[in-house]
């Protein structure tokens, strides 16, 4: 049964869809593997065990009746604890939120639970969701599967660890910053992080921001794009989404990629990066030569990618958490109380001088863009660090100014709001995973996820299986 829980998300739903094997042991095996596997990493917080078994056997049911439940019908997953469940505790990570129990689910959990996914729990993330490395005063820190000493990332970090152990074949995560993709870099999973709008976010205090989306994690690009298919698509409550229907993502990933121009930056920009990565992503370059793509090294013009997005950021969180912070302020977090008053200081032109310089930066985007048809890139700049660790304080030498700079490598492309995919791509000397990072042009979500797809097939990295998954 312990096998069941590393097929594919795709292989499992067809076999549940033929009746080869029942949701509800489905969802026993990964029951069981939760309560072997999570008490060493502390990925999964909060179990609903109980209800996923009524739900599983309504699956069942369905089918018996002859009756399609969905895509995902009858597989288990677990939602970040930043996104509201219904009936189920959602902290945020926070100790102002350790018994909330919203009374409606946001998007993400809508559309999984119409598309027939089964809900086990809740996946752990820092505080809020800001930074990199998931741990929390509530339920602690989440630890990497590769090496239970060192962090997972973050901040969707427990869906990563679960994906990674075998607990869920699929997870829904958040990311401004890099929360989708540092944490597949650093748990050998996929994480994408959409072009805002693909999934529209709801609830949500600032509906025009385009920073902050939700998407896929997974432990391969064509279960990611299963889950997408599923999630994704217009919705009036989000004023930016899109209007393509998910199931465009359920097409074949399959692709031609001879003649492919793909740009290979090491360090976008001259970013400082710690050693061993820059040397297995190397290690992995020949695996798009080998699909016969053209690849070159060449980086795209992203100065003031910094200030837009720490501007934006800093907005967001004043707006988000100023009040809280102004009235529980000994309970909230330094580096989420630093971030808000970063926000505070703000003046209308500094906002405006952003958004001016984001506009020009999605023009020197959209120019790149028709010279190479993709980017591919570190995903984080460090390899996991110690579990105690807040987040690096120096990286290549070079000091880090606050929380946020370790994270350039992921934060400057979610500036540009360019589609982002990280794909296993290696490991180090020690043994800890590194990702690649596959930047597509505007709105070629599919795109990325074919090139991620053929890259993964090549690389063929994405199978290795954790230590702390057994």
């Amino acid at each position: 049964m312990t096998e069941l829980c590393f097929l594919s998300a795709v292989e499992l739903a067809r076999r549940i869809r033929t009746r080869e094997v029942s949701a509800v042991d489905v969802l026993r095996a990964h029951v069981a593997q939760i309560e072997r596997t999570n008490p060493a990493v502390n990925a999964i917080v909060t179990k609903t065990f109980e209800q996923a078994e009524v739900d599983a056997r309504a699956i069942d049911a369905r089918f018996a009746r002859g009756e399609d439940p969905g895509p995902l019908a009858g597989l288990p997953v677990a939602h970040k604890d930043l996104v509201p469940t219904k009936g189920v505790r959602t902290t945020f990570g926070s100790p102002l939120f350790a018994d909330f129990v919203p009374d409606a689910d946001g998007l993400v959990v809508e559309r999984l639970k119409a598309a027939g996914a089964v809900t086990v729990g809740k996946t752990n993330t820092p505080e809020f969701g800001a930074g990199s490395q998931t741990f929390n005063p509530v339920f602690g820190a989440t630890r990497n599967p590769w090496d239970t000493s060192r962090t997972s990332g973050g901040s969707s970090g427990g869906a990563a660890v679960a994906l990674a152990c075998g607990m869920v074949p699929i997870a829904d995560g958040t990311d401004l910053g890099g929360s989708l993709r540092n944490p597949a870099s650093f748990c050998n999973v996929v994480g994408l992080r959409p072009s805002p709008g693909r999934v529209p976010n709801w609830p949500s205090v600032n509906a025009w921001f385009p920073l902050a989306v939700g998407g896929p994690m997974a432990r391969s690009v064509a279960d990611a794009a299963l889950m997408l298919s599923a999630i994704a698509g217009p919705d009036p409550r989000s004023p930016i989404a899109l209007h393509q229907p998910g199931s465009m993502f359920g097409a074949s990933l399959d692709r031609d990629f001879r003649g492919v121009r793909i740009a290979w930056s090491p360090d976008l920009g001259g970013l400082p990066m710690e050693p061993g990565i820059i040397e297995t992503l190397l290690a992995a370059l020949p695996a798009l030569r080998d699909l016969g793509c053209t690849v070159e090294e060449a980086t795209p013009d992203l100065r003031d990618t910094d200030e837009i997005f720490e501007t934006l950021r800093a907005w967001h969180f004043e707006l988000s958490y100023g009040e809280l912070l102004r009235d529980k302020r000994a309970s909230v977090k330094q580096t989420v109380a630093w971030n808000v008053e970063e926000g505070e200081k703000l003046s209308g032109s500094d906002v405006g001088r952003a958004e001016r310089k984001r506009t020009e930066l999605f023009h020197r985007m959209r120019a790149f863009f028709t010279k190479y048809d993709f980017l591919v890139c570190p995903v984080t700049q460090v390899l996991p660090f110690d579990v105690n660790v807040e987040y690096p304080m120096e990286v290549g030498g070079r000091k880090m100014g606050s929380y946020l700079e370790w994270m350039r490598s992921c934060y400057r492309i979610s500036a540009t709001g360019l589609p982002a995919l990280s794909v296993p791509a290696g490991f180090s000397a020690g043994g800890l995973p590194v990702g690649l990072q596959i930047v597509g042009p505007h709105l070629d979500d599919f795109g990325v996820l074919q090139l991620g797809h053929a890259f993964e097939r090549a690389a063929g990295f994405s199978t290795r299986r954790a230590p702390a998954a057994g």
